[in-house]
């Protein structure tokens, strides 16, 4: 272990071998529904079980069919299946990962995001998305969007559970995370923020490639783009075990409420004015 690394970066790293690894059928169809037996997963939606030749293949699993969403332009939806852990307003940069427990937008950010644009949301709205082990770990873009930036905020992969929400200050601001900075088509400013967590450690951004979260990095890395636009509903990547998506935004008027089970493609704010 380089003696740089987090125990938290190098048990995910352990951990991610293992589950990445394809065992005999026999063995890799117990490894995968003891999984789902523990967790509880629901696979109605999903092929069955035994189709994944890696248990990191069935945490990443694909919906068989895709799911229906309101076309409506200034409406937000779900980028995932999750808990909202919490949500509400900011105040002068004050946001909660959990009831009691502040941390600060700006240096969620990070340093690379422009101090002017941190300043467009430091008294908008936010929702925390919390995806637990037994949930489906894509997910997708939440409003037809044009992406200008996407920041490797490398750092540590604690546990984004309850537990560690209650005791650890500014989880999310100590775990590793990619900052994507977003506009809508009426060019109004959000920001999803992709939170590592403890286990594989690992999140995809299929539209950029270079960034490989849970490696020997130790300095941000910032991707810029001119014209990237994406559309609601496009799945833009995964979580390789459970973890955590923060959206904030300038403003928005948001439907759901802190403790809400909230699927993908469900409504949850809106852009109107």
């Amino acid at each position: 272990m380089s003696k740089n690394k987090h125990i938290t970066s190098a048990f995910s790293q352990i951990f991610g071998k293992f589950a990445s690894k394809s065992f005999p059928t026999p063995i890799q169809n117990i490894i995968n529904h003891g999984y789902v037996r523990l967790m509880g997963l629901d696979m109605s939606a999903f092929a069955e079980p035994s189709s994944y030749e890696t248990l990191n293949k069935l945490f990443t699993r694909h919906l068989k069919e895709e799911r229906e969403f309101n076309k409506d332009e200034k409406i937000m939806i779900s980028p995932c299946d999750s808990l909202v852990s919490e949500c509400g307003k900011i105040h002068d940069f004050d946001s909660f990962q959990i009831k009691g427990m502040k941390y600060k937008v700006d240096e969620l950010l990070g340093k690379s995001i422009d101090s002017k644009n941190k300043h467009r949301v430091k008294n908008g709205r936010f929702i925390n998305f919390y995806l637990s082990p037994s949930d489906y770990h894509r997910y997708h873009i939440p409003i037809n969007c044009r992406i200008t930036k996407a920041v490797h905020i490398p750092g540590k992969l604690y546990p984004v559970n309850f537990t560690y929400l209650n005791k650890q200050q500014d989880l999310f601001i100590e775990n590793e995370r990619v900052v994507i900075e977003c506009f809508t088509q009426d060019d109004e400013l959000f920001y999803m923020v992709l939170v590592g967590a403890l286990n594989v450690g690992k999140m995809e951004v299929s539209f950029e490639p270079n960034i490989q979260t849970n490696s020997d990095i130790r300095e941000s890395v910032m991707y810029e783009y001119e014209d990237l636009n994406l559309n609601k509903g496009d799945d833009f990547g995964c979580f390789q075990m459970g973890s955590t998506i923060v959206i904030i935004s300038e403003k928005m008027d948001i439907f759901v409420q802190s403790g809400e089970k909230v699927n993908f493609a469900q409504d949850i704010a809106s852009f109107k004015k």
